[in-house]
């Protein structure tokens, strides 16, 4: 057949897939609007292709000089040839299907852009056309090289950046040089002994059912020059994979779901049988990487479900944080209502331990009945009380772990259990349930029909706190596969009960944010943050918490306490005004002086949480580092005549310069938002695009307002 190519494109972004005179197919260029093809900036750049799909089936090896180790190089994927092709125009986006074939073995690569955002989301679905069972050990959902192709010394002019993400810690980036990663030049390239793909190769992988332990499923390549930049996310709330490597001269980018060799994955399809893969978005921009991050932001509002949540963006107080920590009682939380309605949250949630009539509950959760020892003059009552008062209550649960001294452990059947060989499995003394049974769910939805019929709750804080990497052999191909089926079961488990309580918020939340992904958040209204006691540290989170989560859905700590001085309680505050608010602490012991820094903060918070929903992030001073002395956050408000700027100071000199590039030559006011009676100055320098700022505390943070006249 003649070579072609076929686009799907949009108003922000031409995806191009190549198919050459054999049909096999290979993704071409991302391009976003206006940028310049690549096959115009090098004629090798065909010797860059890699192929559309890469599949691994069992007893199927890899092509000559080609690693086993790596998602490329695969011995099916280079044989699949083009079949057909369709696009689906579905008015905010369009998705290029196409469907490739070998010896029956179907694929149709799904190619989604959008008209307002210059994302590419890609995924694959495998069909076994044959008539006998073929299992599967590897399925991309993306595979895309040539993208150094626009310089010769690419191992020198890009860099990669990777975001770590661990308890207490998260979303901290950190910046790599290739070849520190083992992606370099290794003068093979064109030698007859045609040494030519995937000599070297960088991958991120995550195992098990904290998806974002250690890593966030994120990678970013960008020039040192900032004229690039591709970001990138998976979009699943178990295992994952992505790696970048040198293809051809090249770097090339793939990406995915579980596969065999990292996650025990490998998938039995019987004839006539399907699986679908994971989504991964790509986002290519000729520009910086807060352009990146702007349009993948934009992005994560395309897809995630809506919820009025995300436009009202309500206080929420919760009792756990630096309060109550997990010892709820009917007394204690009565004495809290008085300072949580003065301070103006709108919601209070009951954190952990309303269902144990002492400590020791953490082997013995389940049954999610409310303890009489703690409320004896009745839950519900107490949660009447709240409504009266006109807060709408909510309950902390782990809905998808039994303690093993839970009596539920036995009102179950065995395969509603994660087993191992015929034993159930046990994490931290609680054993996994599996979300593809159907008593499982159907336990599940009593409990949540319960809890909000009965009871009245309209906030559920859904948290998870342990990680199962063995997956479960019950009932399946692979002990990956099913881990795979029971993460996707749980989430249209979720789903359900946003269709039946429609007004309901559930917060996602995994020992603080290990399962920060978009699986997850685009089924979650809101994200539990983090776990970090400390508001200096927290700082850092703070600040980097947009790479990672819409400020909109990210979740922060506000936990003042009466030993801490007023600087640290107002840093305390200032790390959520430009998110989400997670009250906490203990309001109802601090002084008249001290409460009133929270509440003035909350009365900013509210005064500014309408821009939140539409903004965009920036970083005046880079991504934020762990123990950078001066951090910064920005948000651009729509219409671009306003931004807020929270500026944290953790020691060094008390005066900084912060750049907004994008205001330089602007005519711009600058205003103390908050703390407003704390000692601070500002100044704006227009011919620089400067603004200077003096704290005088080594441990503070303000609130500005930058308004262009």
């Amino acid at each position: 057949m003649p070579s072609k190519t076929i686009s799907v494109e949009s108003a922000a972004l031409q995806v191009s897939v190549y198919i050459d005179d054999d049909g096999a197919a290979y993704l071409k260029e991302v391009i976003p609007a206006g940028g310049t093809s690549r096959s115009s900036v090098s004629k090798y750049f065909q010797n860059h292709y890699a192929p559309l799909v890469e599949v691994r089936l069992a007893g199927k090896g890899t092509e000559k000089h080609k690693s086993s180790k790596a998602l490329v190089g695969t011995y099916v994927g280079p044989r699949l040839r083009y079949q057909s092709h369709e696009i689906r125009d579905e008015g905010e986006s369009k998705t290029l299907n196409m469907t490739l074939s070998d010896a029956g073995t179907t694929v149709i690569s799904h190619l989604t852009v959008y008209e307002s955002t210059p994302v590419l989301r890609a995924s694959a679905t495998m069909r076994n056309d044959s008539e006998q069972d073929i299992t599967v050990t590897q399925l991309t959902s993306l595979v895309l090289g040539g993208l150094t192709t626009g310089t010769e010394k690419w191992w020198n002019e890009y860099t990669l950046s990777i975001p770590n993400n661990s308890w207490f810690r998260e979303a901290q980036w950190i910046e790599h040089d290739l070849p520190s990663l083992g992606i370099d030049d290794y003068g093979v390239y064109g030698r007859p002994e045609d040494h030519y793909a995937s000599l070297g190769h960088y991958a991120v992988s995550n195992r098990g059912t904290f998806s974002t332990e250690g890593h966030l499923p994120m990678g970013v390549l960008k020039r040192r020059d900032d004229s690039e930049t591709c970001l990138w996310q998976v979009e699943n709330n178990g295992s994952w994979r992505w790696e970048i490597g040198d293809w051809r001269d090249s770097v090339y980018l793939a990406a995915g779901g579980p596969i065999e060799k990292d996650h025990d994955w490998r998938l039995r399809l019987e004839p006539g049988k399907d699986f679908a893969s994971v989504s991964v978005a790509l986002c290519h921009v000729h520009d910086d990487y807060e352009a990146a991050f702007t349009a993948l932001t934009t992005y994560r509002r395309l897809i995630r479900r809506k919820h009025e949540d995300n436009k009202r963006l309500s206080i929420i107080f919760n009792d756990y944080m630096n309060c109550l920590m997990g010892d709820p009682t009917e007394e204690k939380i009565m004495a809290l209502v008085g300072p949580v309605l003065k301070a103006g949250a709108e919601y209070f949630v009951i954190d952990c331990g309303w269902y144990a009539d002492d400590a020791g509950w953490w082997d013995d959760v389940g049954e999610w009945e409310p303890s009489k020892k703690r409320f004896p003059n009745g839950f519900k009552s107490v949660l009447d009380k709240l409504r009266g008062k006109g807060l709408i209550p909510g309950l902390w649960i782990e809905p998808e772990v039994i303690g093993v001294r839970s009596t539920i452990v036995n009102q179950l059947p065995a395969e509603a259990f994660f087993q191992r060989d015929g034993q159930r499995v046990v994490e931290k003394n609680r054993y996994q349930l599996d979300f593809r049974h159907p008593a499982v769910r159907e336990r599940l939805h009593g409990v949540i029909q319960r809890l909000v019929v009965d009871y009245g709750v309209g906030y559920f804080k859904f948290d998870y706190n342990i990680d199962v990497t063995q997956g479960t052999d019950v009932d399946t191909s692979s002990p990956g596969c099913a881990q795979l089926d029971h993460n996707r079961a749980y989430l249209a488990w979720v789903n359900k009960l946003h269709d039946l309580y429609p007004g309901l918020v559930i917060e996602n939340c995994s020992s603080g944010a290990q399962r920060m992904d978009y699986a997850m958040l685009a089924t979650h209204a809101i994200q539990s943050t983090s776990d970090q006691q400390d508001p200096d540290r927290y700082a850092a989170i703070s600040a980097a918490l947009p790479t990672a989560v819409t400020p909109e859905q990210g979740a922060v700590w506000v936990y003042p306490q009466p030993e801490w001085d007023d600087e640290m309680n107002a840093m305390t505050v200032v790390n959520a005004l430009l998110g989400r608010v997670h009250l906490s602490g203990r309001l109802d012991l601090l002084s008249d002086h001290q409460f009133s820094i929270i509440k003035e903060g909350m009365d900013v918070y509210r005064m500014i949480r309408a821009d939140i929903p539409t903004c965009q992030a920036f970083w005046p001073l880079g991504l934020p580092g762990w123990h950078d002395e001066w951090l910064t956050l920005g948000m651009a408000v729509e219409g671009g005549k306003r931004f807020h700027v929270a500026v944290w100071r953790r020691g060094g000199p008390d005066t900084i310069e912060v750049p907004v590039s994008k205001l330089k030559g602007a005519n711009v006011s600058c205003e103390l938002l908050y703390p407003t009676s704390f000692p601070a100055s500002s100044e704006w320098n227009a011919a620089e695009g400067l603004l200077k700022v003096k704290l005088p505390s080594a441990l503070s943070a303000r609130l500005f307002r930058l308004t262009v006249s």
